[in-house]
């Protein structure tokens, strides 16, 4: 665990104009791990839309526990996509989160 993720939460309020507007708030930072995926024609199709998807893996707390598909993470200033449901390590000490990179 060499990083720190910050987890973003995505919120939905109103405007001025009650137009819906969308944001993201912190909800704490994590150690984390990241794991840059490489190869395949999944990995080579994202490459193409310049994402960067990686695997990154962060210990199981209550906060981890909550993260969804919907949420964020920016890891040293970059914001990334959650494209799965974070998976139970099999020693179900850590989670691990497929993300992409924007």
């Amino acid at each position: 665990m060499t990083k720190r993720a910050t987890l973003l939460m995505p919120v939905e309020y109103l405007d001025e104009d009650r137009q819906p507007i969308q944001r993201y708030d912190d909800q704490g930072t994590v150690w984390c791990n990241v794991r840059w995926l490489r190869g395949g024609e999944s990995v080579m199709q994202a490459r193409m839309r310049a994402k960067s998807p990686a695997i990154v893996t962060v210990r199981a707390s209550s906060l981890s526990r909550r993260v969804t598909s919907e949420w964020r993470m920016r890891i040293d200033g970059r914001d990334f996509d959650v494209k799965e449901h974070p998976r139970e390590s099999d020693d179900r000490a850590f989670f691990e989160v497929l993300v992409e990179g924007k």
